[in-house]
């Protein structure tokens, strides 16, 4: 009996060490020259990044393939400040741990919205927080 408990706790216990987190906080691997025209944002999908505007905020899904399926697509061809107001630098994307979405920050104004990339182009989205 105390064989069994003993093996049930070391069972258990290995199991939990190797459970996958998801709450981890993300990271960010980006150039640190803030007066680019355009970044790419790495997700946690090995072949997406998403490619930003950062005088405007457009933003384009990137595929890279081995097999010849590479693809850009948009994601948000909406300019969300006036052509007067564009500046290299004003947007920047922040992870979140969902895969799927980020935070699209406006530098200047502090406007926030919900951006969610999928392969499927009807789940793409972009919402405004307020």
């Amino acid at each position: 009996m105390r064989k069994l408990f003993f093996v049930t706790i070391i069972t258990l216990t290995t199991i939990s060490a190797f459970a996958q987190s998801t709450s981890d906080t993300p990271t960010q691997n980006i150039s640190t020259d803030s007066d680019v025209g355009y970044r790419l944002f790495a997700t946690k999908n090995m072949y997406t990044f998403i490619k930003m505007n950062t005088k405007n905020g457009q933003m384009w899904q990137v595929q890279w393939s081995a097999k010849g399926n590479e693809s850009e697509t948009p994601i948000s061809l909406i300019t969300r400040v006036t052509k007067e107001d564009e500046k290299n630098g004003r947007f920047f994307l922040y992870p979140t741990t969902n895969i799927y979405n980020f935070i699209l920050l406006d530098q200047i104004d502090g406007r926030v919205w919900q951006v969610q990339w999928s392969a499927e182009p009807k789940d793409r989205i972009v919402l405004t927080i307020n």
